[in-house]
Protein backbone atom coordinates (compact mmCIF):
# COMPACT_ATOMS: atom_id res chain seq x y z
CA UNK A 1 0.00 0.00 0.00
CA UNK A 2 1.24 3.82 -0.59
CA UNK A 3 -0.05 6.85 0.27
CA UNK A 4 1.16 10.35 -0.52
CA UNK A 5 3.14 10.49 2.66
CA UNK A 6 4.50 7.44 4.43
CA UNK A 7 5.43 7.75 8.01
CA UNK A 8 7.94 4.88 9.03
CA UNK A 9 8.15 5.40 12.68
CA UNK A 10 11.38 7.22 12.48
CA UNK A 11 11.17 9.56 8.81
CA UNK A 12 8.30 10.79 6.47
CA UNK A 13 9.05 9.52 3.01
CA UNK A 14 7.21 10.00 0.16
CA UNK A 15 4.76 8.62 -2.33
CA UNK A 16 7.23 6.72 -4.51
CA UNK A 17 7.53 4.47 -1.54
CA UNK A 18 5.63 1.37 -0.54
CA UNK A 19 4.91 -0.53 2.30
CA UNK A 20 4.47 -4.43 2.32
CA UNK A 21 2.73 -6.19 4.65
CA UNK A 22 1.55 -10.04 5.02
CA UNK A 23 -2.24 -10.79 5.31
CA UNK A 24 -2.14 -10.75 9.37
CA UNK A 25 -0.52 -6.86 9.66
CA UNK A 26 3.21 -7.98 9.45
CA UNK A 27 5.55 -5.61 7.87
CA UNK A 28 7.81 -7.52 5.39
CA UNK A 29 9.21 -4.13 3.76
CA UNK A 30 9.33 -0.93 2.33
CA UNK A 31 10.33 -0.34 -1.34
CA UNK A 32 10.10 1.57 -4.53
CA UNK A 33 7.13 2.26 -6.14
CA UNK A 34 8.69 1.13 -9.67
CA UNK A 35 9.38 -2.61 -7.63
CA UNK A 36 6.09 -3.07 -6.35
CA UNK A 37 4.07 -4.00 -9.13
CA UNK A 38 0.37 -2.55 -10.39
CA UNK A 39 -1.87 -4.19 -7.96
CA UNK A 40 -0.68 -1.44 -5.04
CA UNK A 41 -3.35 -0.32 -2.58
CA UNK A 42 -3.23 3.69 -2.66
CA UNK A 43 -4.28 6.42 -0.41
CA UNK A 44 -4.65 10.38 0.09
CA UNK A 45 -3.21 10.78 3.06
CA UNK A 46 -0.47 10.03 5.62
CA UNK A 47 -0.15 6.02 6.25
CA UNK A 48 1.81 5.54 9.73
CA UNK A 49 2.24 2.58 12.19
CA UNK A 50 -0.34 2.28 14.78
CA UNK A 51 -0.50 5.09 17.45
CA UNK A 52 0.75 4.41 21.15
CA UNK A 53 -1.88 6.16 23.94
CA UNK A 54 0.59 5.71 26.79
CA UNK A 55 -1.82 7.56 29.15
CA UNK A 56 -4.68 6.47 29.87
CA UNK A 57 -7.55 5.71 32.44
CA UNK A 58 -10.41 3.37 30.95
CA UNK A 59 -11.77 2.40 33.66
CA UNK A 60 -13.03 5.69 34.04
CA UNK A 61 -14.94 6.04 30.97
CA UNK A 62 -18.39 5.90 32.78
CA UNK A 63 -17.38 9.79 34.09
CA UNK A 64 -17.62 11.36 30.54
CA UNK A 65 -19.17 14.61 30.66
CA UNK A 66 -19.72 14.22 34.69
CA UNK A 67 -16.93 16.86 36.04
CA UNK A 68 -16.68 20.66 35.33
CA UNK A 69 -14.53 21.62 33.15
CA UNK A 70 -11.55 24.17 34.34
CA UNK A 71 -11.98 23.81 38.05
CA UNK A 72 -8.24 22.68 38.70
CA UNK A 73 -6.75 19.54 39.42
CA UNK A 74 -7.81 19.33 43.31
CA UNK A 75 -11.50 19.40 42.85
CA UNK A 76 -11.30 17.34 39.64
CA UNK A 77 -9.50 14.53 42.39
CA UNK A 78 -12.62 15.09 44.55
CA UNK A 79 -14.92 14.36 41.93
CA UNK A 80 -13.19 11.40 40.61
CA UNK A 81 -12.73 9.98 44.21
CA UNK A 82 -16.57 11.44 45.00
CA UNK A 83 -18.27 9.95 42.12
CA UNK A 84 -16.25 7.37 40.21
CA UNK A 85 -18.55 4.88 41.74
CA UNK A 86 -21.68 3.52 38.79
CA UNK A 87 -23.39 0.48 38.56
CA UNK A 88 -20.99 -2.30 37.40
CA UNK A 89 -22.78 -2.58 34.13
CA UNK A 90 -22.97 0.97 33.46
CA UNK A 91 -18.79 0.76 34.10
CA UNK A 92 -18.35 -1.91 31.91
CA UNK A 93 -20.45 -0.71 29.37
CA UNK A 94 -18.58 2.50 29.27
CA UNK A 95 -15.47 0.44 29.06
CA UNK A 96 -16.45 -1.45 25.62
CA UNK A 97 -17.49 1.66 24.09
CA UNK A 98 -13.85 3.00 25.27
CA UNK A 99 -11.98 0.42 23.65
CA UNK A 100 -13.72 0.47 20.70
CA UNK A 101 -13.49 4.51 20.21
CA UNK A 102 -9.84 3.91 20.51
CA UNK A 103 -9.77 1.05 17.81
CA UNK A 104 -11.67 3.38 15.48
CA UNK A 105 -9.20 5.95 16.22
CA UNK A 106 -6.40 3.86 15.52
CA UNK A 107 -4.49 3.27 18.78
CA UNK A 108 -2.86 0.00 19.10
CA UNK A 109 -1.37 0.09 22.29
CA UNK A 110 -2.14 1.59 25.83
CA UNK A 111 -0.93 2.65 28.87
CA UNK A 112 -3.62 1.96 30.92
CA UNK A 113 -3.83 3.33 34.64
CA UNK A 114 -5.87 0.85 36.41
CA UNK A 115 -7.07 1.25 39.76
CA UNK A 116 -8.93 -2.09 40.32
CA UNK A 117 -9.17 -5.40 37.83
CA UNK A 118 -12.55 -3.88 36.23
CA UNK A 119 -11.23 -3.32 32.96
CA UNK A 120 -10.35 -7.44 32.65
CA UNK A 121 -13.04 -8.46 31.10
CA UNK A 122 -12.21 -6.47 28.18
CA UNK A 123 -8.38 -6.47 27.92
CA UNK A 124 -8.30 -10.70 27.69
CA UNK A 125 -10.08 -10.34 24.25
CA UNK A 126 -6.51 -9.10 23.35
CA UNK A 127 -8.25 -6.08 20.68
CA UNK A 128 -5.47 -3.80 21.79
CA UNK A 129 -2.08 -4.32 23.60
CA UNK A 130 -2.35 -2.83 27.34
CA UNK A 131 0.59 -2.07 29.57
CA UNK A 132 -1.58 -2.37 32.99
CA UNK A 133 -0.15 0.38 35.88
CA UNK A 134 -1.82 -0.92 38.85
CA UNK A 135 -2.12 2.58 40.56
CA UNK A 136 -1.40 2.73 43.88
CA UNK A 137 -2.33 5.38 46.66
CA UNK A 138 -2.16 6.02 50.21
CA UNK A 139 -1.38 9.13 51.51
CA UNK A 140 -1.79 8.37 55.44
CA UNK A 141 0.68 6.52 56.29
CA UNK A 142 -1.63 4.01 58.69
CA UNK A 143 -3.52 2.85 55.85
CA UNK A 144 -0.56 2.15 53.49
CA UNK A 145 -0.58 -1.98 54.07
CA UNK A 146 -4.15 -2.53 53.68
CA UNK A 147 -3.90 -0.23 50.04
CA UNK A 148 -0.79 -2.09 49.57
CA UNK A 149 -2.25 -5.80 50.04
CA UNK A 150 -5.46 -4.56 47.73
CA UNK A 151 -3.67 -3.45 44.60
CA UNK A 152 -1.51 -6.71 44.79
CA UNK A 153 -4.87 -8.55 44.80
CA UNK A 154 -5.84 -6.52 41.71
CA UNK A 155 -2.28 -6.98 39.95
CA UNK A 156 -2.85 -10.90 40.46
CA UNK A 157 -5.66 -10.81 38.76
CA UNK A 158 -3.87 -9.45 35.68
CA UNK A 159 -1.23 -11.40 36.15
CA UNK A 160 -3.27 -14.85 35.83
CA UNK A 161 -4.90 -13.38 32.90
CA UNK A 162 -0.92 -12.73 31.24
CA UNK A 163 -1.65 -9.54 31.01
CA UNK A 164 1.29 -7.35 31.37
CA UNK A 165 1.98 -4.68 34.19
CA UNK A 166 2.64 -3.76 37.50
CA UNK A 167 2.08 -1.86 40.82
CA UNK A 168 2.89 1.95 40.63
CA UNK A 169 2.61 5.15 42.33
CA UNK A 170 -0.69 7.46 41.72
CA UNK A 171 1.12 10.57 42.09
CA UNK A 172 3.83 12.41 45.06
CA UNK A 173 1.10 13.94 46.83
CA UNK A 174 -1.07 10.54 47.41
CA UNK A 175 1.77 8.12 48.56
CA UNK A 176 3.21 8.24 52.01
CA UNK A 177 6.82 7.13 52.66
CA UNK A 178 5.91 3.89 53.81
CA UNK A 179 3.71 3.33 50.81
CA UNK A 180 6.82 3.75 48.70
CA UNK A 181 9.38 1.59 50.59
CA UNK A 182 6.56 -1.07 49.91
CA UNK A 183 6.19 -0.62 46.11
CA UNK A 184 9.68 0.89 44.63
CA UNK A 185 10.66 -2.93 45.03
CA UNK A 186 8.33 -4.26 42.37
CA UNK A 187 10.06 -1.46 40.22
CA UNK A 188 13.38 -3.45 39.01
CA UNK A 189 13.11 -3.97 35.07
CA UNK A 190 9.42 -2.52 34.79
CA UNK A 191 7.94 0.86 33.09
CA UNK A 192 6.77 2.77 36.09
CA UNK A 193 4.43 6.11 35.54
CA UNK A 194 3.23 9.02 37.86
CA UNK A 195 1.46 11.97 37.60
CA UNK A 196 4.11 14.95 37.71
CA UNK A 197 3.68 18.10 38.44
CA UNK A 198 -0.45 18.59 37.09
CA UNK A 199 -0.72 21.96 38.95
CA UNK A 200 1.40 24.79 40.44
CA UNK A 201 0.48 23.65 43.85
CA UNK A 202 2.19 20.51 43.78
CA UNK A 203 5.74 21.73 44.22
CA UNK A 204 4.28 24.59 46.38
CA UNK A 205 2.50 21.77 48.33
CA UNK A 206 6.36 20.00 49.14
CA UNK A 207 8.22 23.12 49.32
CA UNK A 208 6.17 24.72 52.07
CA UNK A 209 3.13 22.80 52.73
CA UNK A 210 0.67 24.92 51.43
CA UNK A 211 -1.77 25.44 48.85
CA UNK A 212 -4.86 23.63 47.54
CA UNK A 213 -3.56 20.39 48.53
CA UNK A 214 -3.87 21.12 52.41
CA UNK A 215 -7.36 22.49 51.05
CA UNK A 216 -7.76 18.74 49.77
CA UNK A 217 -7.43 17.08 52.79
CA UNK A 218 -9.45 18.89 54.81
CA UNK A 219 -12.35 18.70 52.25
CA UNK A 220 -11.48 14.79 52.48
CA UNK A 221 -11.18 14.98 55.68
CA UNK A 222 -7.91 13.97 56.26
CA UNK A 223 -5.26 14.75 59.39
CA UNK A 224 -2.09 15.66 56.97
CA UNK A 225 0.15 16.85 60.33
CA UNK A 226 2.72 14.27 59.83
CA UNK A 227 3.55 16.04 56.92
CA UNK A 228 6.84 17.58 56.89
CA UNK A 229 7.70 19.61 53.78
CA UNK A 230 10.78 18.65 52.61
CA UNK A 231 11.64 22.20 51.03
CA UNK A 232 12.44 21.35 47.62
CA UNK A 233 10.17 20.80 44.73
CA UNK A 234 7.75 17.64 44.14
CA UNK A 235 9.90 15.77 41.69
CA UNK A 236 13.18 16.53 43.51
CA UNK A 237 11.16 14.95 46.74
CA UNK A 238 10.35 11.81 45.07
CA UNK A 239 12.03 11.43 41.76
CA UNK A 240 15.25 9.12 43.60
CA UNK A 241 11.83 6.34 44.35
CA UNK A 242 12.17 5.07 40.68
CA UNK A 243 15.56 4.50 40.58
CA UNK A 244 15.15 0.51 39.81
CA UNK A 245 12.59 1.13 37.08
CA UNK A 246 13.92 0.40 33.62
CA UNK A 247 11.24 3.01 32.08
CA UNK A 248 10.16 6.15 34.00
CA UNK A 249 7.20 7.60 32.32
CA UNK A 250 6.45 11.16 33.74
CA UNK A 251 2.40 11.94 32.79
CA UNK A 252 1.11 15.85 32.36
CA UNK A 253 4.45 17.86 33.37
CA UNK A 254 2.05 20.96 32.93
CA UNK A 255 4.23 23.03 35.57
CA UNK A 256 8.04 21.29 34.98
CA UNK A 257 10.83 23.71 34.90
CA UNK A 258 14.08 23.44 33.18
CA UNK A 259 15.66 22.60 37.06
CA UNK A 260 13.81 19.90 37.22
CA UNK A 261 15.07 18.18 34.00
CA UNK A 262 18.51 18.84 34.82
CA UNK A 263 17.98 17.24 38.23
CA UNK A 264 16.72 14.40 35.79
CA UNK A 265 19.72 14.04 34.19
CA UNK A 266 22.12 14.20 37.06
CA UNK A 267 20.45 11.55 39.10
CA UNK A 268 18.28 9.14 36.78
CA UNK A 269 19.71 5.25 36.69
CA UNK A 270 22.22 5.50 33.79
CA UNK A 271 20.24 2.93 31.79
CA UNK A 272 16.72 4.24 32.56
CA UNK A 273 14.58 5.65 29.99
CA UNK A 274 12.81 8.64 30.84
CA UNK A 275 9.65 9.98 28.84
CA UNK A 276 7.67 12.63 29.40
CA UNK A 277 3.81 12.42 28.45
CA UNK A 278 1.92 15.09 26.84
CA UNK A 279 -1.78 15.73 27.43
CA UNK A 280 -3.02 18.85 26.13
CA UNK A 281 -6.52 17.98 26.25
CA UNK A 282 -6.83 16.94 29.51
CA UNK A 283 -5.17 19.49 30.88
CA UNK A 284 -6.98 22.33 29.31
CA UNK A 285 -9.94 20.11 30.47
CA UNK A 286 -9.09 20.12 34.14
CA UNK A 287 -6.14 23.51 34.48
CA UNK A 288 -7.02 25.15 31.13
CA UNK A 289 -3.13 25.42 30.88
CA UNK A 290 -0.84 23.00 28.65
CA UNK A 291 2.70 21.59 29.35
CA UNK A 292 5.88 23.63 28.23
CA UNK A 293 6.23 21.65 25.14
CA UNK A 294 8.97 23.83 23.70
CA UNK A 295 11.35 23.52 26.85
CA UNK A 296 10.76 19.64 26.19
CA UNK A 297 11.87 20.07 22.80
CA UNK A 298 15.23 22.48 23.48
CA UNK A 299 15.87 19.49 25.59
CA UNK A 300 15.43 16.81 23.13
CA UNK A 301 13.32 14.96 25.94
CA UNK A 302 11.43 11.33 24.85
CA UNK A 303 7.89 13.29 24.37
CA UNK A 304 5.33 10.96 24.07
CA UNK A 305 1.09 11.51 23.69
CA UNK A 306 -1.50 10.31 26.09
CA UNK A 307 -5.31 11.06 26.41
CA UNK A 308 -5.94 10.61 29.84
CA UNK A 309 -9.76 9.30 31.06
CA UNK A 310 -13.16 10.35 29.28
CA UNK A 311 -13.27 12.04 32.98
CA UNK A 312 -11.01 14.53 31.44
CA UNK A 313 -11.25 14.51 27.90
CA UNK A 314 -14.16 14.40 25.64
CA UNK A 315 -12.39 12.16 22.61
CA UNK A 316 -10.08 8.63 23.09
CA UNK A 317 -8.12 9.78 20.59
CA UNK A 318 -4.35 10.85 19.82
CA UNK A 319 -4.84 12.60 16.73
CA UNK A 320 -7.31 14.86 18.90
CA UNK A 321 -4.05 15.75 20.84
CA UNK A 322 -1.80 15.88 18.25
CA UNK A 323 -3.89 18.98 16.94
CA UNK A 324 -3.96 20.77 19.92
CA UNK A 325 -0.49 20.46 20.38
CA UNK A 326 -0.22 22.09 16.52
CA UNK A 327 -2.95 24.41 17.30
CA UNK A 328 -0.72 26.04 20.30
CA UNK A 329 2.64 25.27 18.87
CA UNK A 330 2.41 25.68 15.12
CA UNK A 331 6.00 24.95 14.45
CA UNK A 332 6.17 21.41 15.19
CA UNK A 333 7.14 19.34 12.26
CA UNK A 334 4.35 16.43 11.22
CA UNK A 335 7.02 13.86 11.21
CA UNK A 336 8.28 14.93 14.89
CA UNK A 337 4.42 14.54 16.13
CA UNK A 338 4.50 10.91 14.27
CA UNK A 339 7.04 9.82 15.83
CA UNK A 340 5.71 10.88 19.71
CA UNK A 341 2.50 9.08 18.77
CA UNK A 342 4.26 5.88 17.42
CA UNK A 343 7.98 5.04 17.90
CA UNK A 344 8.15 7.21 21.25
CA UNK A 345 5.68 5.88 22.96
CA UNK A 346 6.56 2.16 22.27
CA UNK A 347 9.83 2.50 23.69
CA UNK A 348 8.08 4.21 26.87
CA UNK A 349 6.58 0.90 27.10
CA UNK A 350 8.51 -1.43 26.28
CA UNK A 351 6.93 -2.29 23.72
CA UNK A 352 9.40 -1.13 20.61
CA UNK A 353 9.75 -5.26 19.79
CA UNK A 354 6.40 -5.20 18.06
CA UNK A 355 5.00 -1.89 17.71
CA UNK A 356 5.90 1.53 16.97
CA UNK A 357 7.50 1.32 13.12
CA UNK A 358 7.10 -0.26 9.61
CA UNK A 359 10.12 -2.57 10.36
CA UNK A 360 10.32 -6.33 8.99
CA UNK A 361 8.63 -8.61 11.30
CA UNK A 362 7.37 -6.26 13.75
CA UNK A 363 2.60 -5.84 13.72
CA UNK A 364 2.12 -2.20 14.43
CA UNK A 365 -1.12 -1.50 12.46
CA UNK A 366 -1.32 0.48 10.03
CA UNK A 367 -3.29 3.81 10.25
CA UNK A 368 -4.45 6.22 7.59
CA UNK A 369 -4.60 10.44 8.27
CA UNK A 370 -7.26 11.66 6.06
CA UNK A 371 -7.69 15.60 4.92
CA UNK A 372 -4.07 16.97 4.98
CA UNK A 373 -2.28 19.70 3.14
CA UNK A 374 0.27 18.47 1.76
CA UNK A 375 2.44 16.84 4.73
CA UNK A 376 0.53 18.83 7.17
CA UNK A 377 -2.27 17.99 9.63
CA UNK A 378 -5.29 20.30 9.28
CA UNK A 379 -8.18 21.29 12.34
CA UNK A 380 -10.53 18.32 9.69
CA UNK A 381 -8.05 15.85 9.77
CA UNK A 382 -9.06 12.11 10.88
CA UNK A 383 -8.01 9.06 11.64
CA UNK A 384 -9.01 5.82 10.53
CA UNK A 385 -7.18 2.15 11.11
CA UNK A 386 -6.26 0.29 8.07
CA UNK A 387 -5.11 -2.97 10.02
Amino acid sequence: MKADYLFTGEKLLNDQNVLVTDTDGEIINIIDVKDAGEEIETYRGILSPGFINAHCHLELSHLKNVIPEKRGLVDFVFKVVSERYFAEEEILDAIEKGEEEMLKNGIVAVGDICNYSTTVPQKIKRNIGYYNFIEISGWLPEIADARFQKRKIAFEEFDKNNLIGGIVPHAPYSVSQILWKKITPLFAGKTVTIHNQETADEDLFFKEGKGEFVRMFEKMKMDNSFFKPTKKGSLESYFKNLSAAKSVILVHNTFTKQADLDFINQHKNEEQFVSFCLCPNPNLYIENTLPPVNLFLKNDCNIILGTDSLASNHQLNILEEIKTIIKHFPSIKTETLLKWATMNGAKALQLQDQLGSFETGKTPGVVLIENVEGDTFTSQSTVKRLI
